[in-house]
């Protein structure tokens, strides 16, 4: 990885400031949309956070409404996360993933490539950023379910036994 990602300064879901060094080792990063046809990805990603969380693990929602498919104020953001998929990973304020004005964190994730070598632009929503205790990161396209194969086994060889 050529950037530190855990200086980058984020805001909570609830306006509080911090940075990525604050949270467990091993994160996955998520760009995360409350009408998108893939929120149903919300139970999946819920689920690794309750099966990793306590070993140094946690899930990390970027909600955005870059391809028009977020809710527009937090309070009903973290609403419909809690009582429709019942989240309880942390959850971050809104971000723009793509052009000028992305948020930094964004700038710099998009730096990684896919499996097929293809870095750039955040394709939709639900795309996710997986970043091993090392500081590796492995970008794995929105289609990818979160219990992939592939990216349990990146989580579980990161983790301490």
């Amino acid at each position: 990885m050529t950037e530190d990602l855990s200086s980058i300064p984020i805001t909570t879901i609830d306006g509080a400031t911090t940075t990525l060094a604050e949270f467990a080792p091993v994160k996955l990063i998520v760009n995360v949309a409350s009408r998108c046809g893939l929120a149903p990805q919300y139970e999946t990603l819920e689920k690794l956070q309750k099966t990793y969380g306590d070993r140094g693990f946690t899930v990390l929602g970027f909600p955005s409404n870059q391809f028009l498919q977020e809710l527009s104020d937090t309070d009903k953001i973290k609403e419909y996360c809690s009582m429709t998929w019942g989240v309880t990973f942390p959850m971050f304020d809104k971000v723009k993933v793509n052009g000028r004005s992305a948020h930094p964190l964004y700038d710099a994730l998009k730096k990684t490539p896919d499996a097929s070598g293809k870095a750039g632009r955040v394709s939709w929503n639900f795309e996710k950023f997986l970043v091993t205790a090392d500081g590796t990161v492995h970008r794995f396209r929105p289609s990818t379910e979160p219990d992939d194969p592939e990216i349990v086994r990146l989580i579980e060889a990161s983790l301490p036994a």
